[in-house]
């Protein structure tokens, strides 16, 4: 396991461009709302809060997927980033970012690496 982690979920709870799993980070003090999804086999993890406004993007609690299942977006204002990279590729905030966050699936477990969160 990775030295500083935080055990955030099995890996069979976060199916393939489906539904995510929410968690708090703690962050300048306070807790803040923060995701992880899996996306092409691999598990990404950000702030849940959109780049335009600061608002949580999922529509209903852990959905983050558009219809496609390509993308993420904010439910509030329409912005759509990849799941990858945590990139807005369309909508009010294009060009900026989510805030990543470190994640790793070990054995069947998916950690947050809590010494990289800024």
């Amino acid at each position: 396991m990775v030295e500083h982690a935080r055990l955030i979920c099995r890996s069979d709870e976060l199916p393939e461009s489906g539904k995510g799993v929410r968690f708090q980070v703690e962050r300048y003090g306070r807790q803040v709302p923060a995701f992880v999804v899996r996306y092409a086999g691999q598990v990404y993890a950000y702030l849940n809060e959109c780049k335009h406004v600061p608002v949580e993007l999922d529509w209903m609690p852990g959905e983050f997927f558009d219809i496609s299942h390509n993308y993420l977006v904010c439910a509030t204002h329409g912005a759509y980033y990849s799941p990858a990279t945590g990139l807005c590729l369309g909508g009010p905030c294009k060009g900026r970012s989510l805030t990543a966050l470190a994640v790793t699936e070990i054995d069947g477990q998916v950690y947050l690496n809590e010494q990289e969160i800024r």
